[in-house]
């Protein structure tokens, strides 16, 4: 009982073993990370609906795209070391993993700078550009500017998480976000319903968790002694190394970054809707995170499967393990819509006591459910890419989807359903939208998986392995 207990806590290989087995094994304590972050970034939103209001939820709403716009910088970073990690770790080059860790380390310090610097900087024009609520403007900058000084413990918090799920550790990571997210429930309930601090209160709750969750991460990855023995040499920056990264981890970020400067064009048009659109909108995205996490989750296991087999020269192994992903996050996903239809207004009515909100919320949810089923494909398909080295395929796909598509379709459509009852555009045509992207992006990853390219990018190479 206890060596198993212990194996739970190692990096575990999936280059070998039933390949079902193994998916389901590292995706379990991922799901289960996923809904914890997810209640971790809810609980914010939770306390601050039922202590301070709509117009602070809102607040919420309008500063979190802005926030995560800016974080893209760490998912870049992220992105390229987990492949280059989960690759190295497949392919037993331990010297190139602690090179890759060392570097991510030295990369994420002096990125926390640039973006404290330039994320306080920029939160105010940031909030007029998209329209915030005059009842929210202040809150929304005062929470972005709190979440700015804390920035380096977010960085270094998803980084280390990243490069320790690479190594197929995803059991250390998800007790490190319970811990997490437990402390921010804490802190937020202190400090917005305690001391009546408000929004305020709400972002220092997120800082310190995520600061100190950050810490014990590092001091884990430096006491993987079984596996790397990190030194400072290892901090310096290496050309190859940083050349990887960013070939990796660039279009992964960029991806996501279109995704979120989506949502930022989005929030901004329902944020000229009105308060109660815009809290709606808010609390739709927390609930729908809900629905997508069987997608996401799968999508990240395919992605460190393909990755380490991959770097172990097993493409048999990647193409069995992209069916099972596949099937295993469309079942999830199918269970996830069900629930949320069916408890959907239990769970808005987490973040607010107005019916209006919760049914305008609802109506939404139901407009999405195709998406949520088409993401899981995209999500899967997108991820054995990426683990395979393949990082570009997927960003264009999203470019295509988000900037080319979603956002001038988003704002056609609400400007050709104004009406004397819409001034600003009818809310559901966003919603409608989203379907339609989906649709488009899925079937281009579907063509672009199919052509099979993606095959031939991984880093594993003569190149890769300069020193």
């Amino acid at each position: 009982m206890l060596q198993a207990f212990r194996r739970l806590f190692q990096g575990q290989d999936l280059t070998k073993g039933n390949t079902l087995r193994c998916i389901i094994m590292f995706a379990i304590p991922l799901l289960i990370g996923n809904v914890a972050q997810l209640l971790y970034n809810t609980v914010d939103s939770i306390v601050i609906g039922h202590y301070v209001g709509d117009a602070a939820l809102a607040a919420l709403g309008s500063a979190s795209p802005i926030l995560i716009l800016f974080v893209v910088v760490f998912m870049s970073i992220g992105a390229g070391v987990c492949i280059l990690v989960s690759q190295y770790y497949g392919a037993r080059e331990y010297g190139l993993l602690e090179n890759s860790i060392g570097n991510s380390i030295t990369l994420i310090a002096g990125a926390s700078v640039f973006l404290t610097v330039f994320g306080i900087l920029l939160s105010a024009p940031a909030l007029r550009l998209i329209s915030t609520p005059a009842e929210s403007y202040e809150m929304a900058r005062v929470y972005l500017i709190i979440c700015f000084i804390g920035m380096a413990g977010d960085g270094f918090y998803n980084i280390m998480s990243g490069v320790l799920r690479g190594m197929g550790d995803s059991v250390f990571p998800l007790l490190i976000l319970l811990f997490c997210t437990l402390l921010n429930t804490a802190l937020d309930v202190w400090f917005v319903a305690g001391l009546g601090m408000g929004v305020a209160g709400a972002a220092w709750a997120t800082t310190i968790a995520k600061t100190a969750s950050a810490v014990i991460l590092v001091l884990k990855v430096l006491r993987k002694r079984d596996v790397i023995h990190l030194r400072p040499v290892h901090l310096r920056l290496r050309k190859p190394i940083v050349r990887n990264i960013c070939r990796l981890g660039i279009p992964s970020g960029l991806t996501q970054g279109m995704i979120f400067l989506a949502g930022i064009v989005v929030q901004g048009l329902m944020n000229r809707m009105g308060v109660l659109v815009a809290a709606t909108f808010t609390s739709l995205m927390k609930v729908d995170s809900f629905a997508v996490i069987p997608c996401q989750t799968f999508g990240a296991a395919a992605s460190t499967f393909t990755g380490q087999n991959t770097g172990a020269g097993l493409p048999d192994r990647v193409k069995k393990g992209a069916r099972q992903s596949l099937l295993l996050g469309l079942c999830f996903a199918a269970v996830m819509v069900v629930v949320l239809i069916l408890v959907g207004r239990h769970v808005f009515g987490l973040f607010t006591k107005t019916d209006e909100v919760i049914d305008m919320g609802m109506r939404f949810i139901r407009i999405l459910v195709p998406a949520y089923l088409m993401i899981s494909i995209s999500e899967v398909f997108g991820g054995i890419m990426r683990g395979a080295g393949d990082a570009i395929a997927p960003m264009w796909i999203s470019m295509v989807g988000n900037v080319f598509v979603r956002i001038p379709l988003t704002i056609l459509a609400v400007h050709l359903t104004v009406s004397a009852a819409f001034p600003n555009g009818h809310p559901y045509s966003n919603f409608v939208v989203m379907d339609i992207c989906m649709l488009i992006q899925t079937i281009l990853t579907l063509i672009v998986y199919a052509r099979g390219k993606w095959r031939s990018k991984a880093v594993i190479s003569a190149r890769a392995r300069e020193d």
